[in-house]
């Protein structure tokens, strides 16, 4: 499996920056532009109104982290 180090969040550029200290996040801040985008859509996905409830929307999720072995 691969390895990605975290960045220390010290060295993120301000304007890179989130509200969320997940540690999925930090593995972004190797190219920190994605920061911003990858935490934009995760809310999007998350958060926003739709046909489904934010309950359905985690269990989904959970599902698909499941199928793919990921021990995140």
């Amino acid at each position: 499996m691969a390895h990605i180090e975290y960045v220390d969040p010290a060295t993120i550029p301000e304007e890179d920056r989130v509200a969320d200290d997940d540690n999925i996040i930090r593995i972004h801040a190797v190219h920190s532009r994605t920061i911003r985008l990858h935490y934009d859509l995760y809310r999007e996905l998350m958060y926003s109104k739709g046909p489904l409830t934010r309950v359905q929307r985690e269990m989904i999720a959970v599902r698909v982290s499941a199928l793919n072995e990921c021990h995140y």
